[in-house]
């Protein structure tokens, strides 16, 4: 939650329809991890992906659902040496997740992170 507030203090109005998940492990693979190319919609580090933005949509049963971002706690925890690491870690993930459910730059979200060139 530390790593989401500054994000969510700024940008609450345009989130309301999104929701923040945890789960243990990725269910998504790269098929070839020496050439994995991911989607937008996921951040990794190299082959391991550390989280997804799921869009809204309809779920099997017919019933909408909403934009979530689903972190994945296993290699987010791996990645990082300290608690404080791992809430700056976690709070590059989301802003860069939340970037792409807005349609904008991540130094939009966050103009102190550095550019991605």
């Amino acid at each position: 939650m530390d790593a989401f507030a500054p994000v969510d203090s700024a940008w609450h109005d345009r989130l309301k329809k999104l929701d923040i998940a945890v789960d243990e492990v990725p269910k998504i693979f790269a098929r070839d991890p020496d050439s994995v190319t991911w989607p937008p919609e996921v951040v990794a580090d190299g082959p391991v992906p550390l989280s997804r933005l799921i869009p809204a949509g309809i779920d099997r049963y017919g019933k909408t659902t909403r934009a979530r971002i689903v972190l994945f706690r296993r290699p987010l925890e791996q990645r990082a040496k300290n608690p404080d690491e791992l809430t700056d870690l976690v709070h590059d993930v989301l802003v860069h997740q939340v970037s792409t459910f807005l349609g904008v730059d991540p130094q939009v979200i966050d103009p102190t992170l550095p550019d991605e060139d």
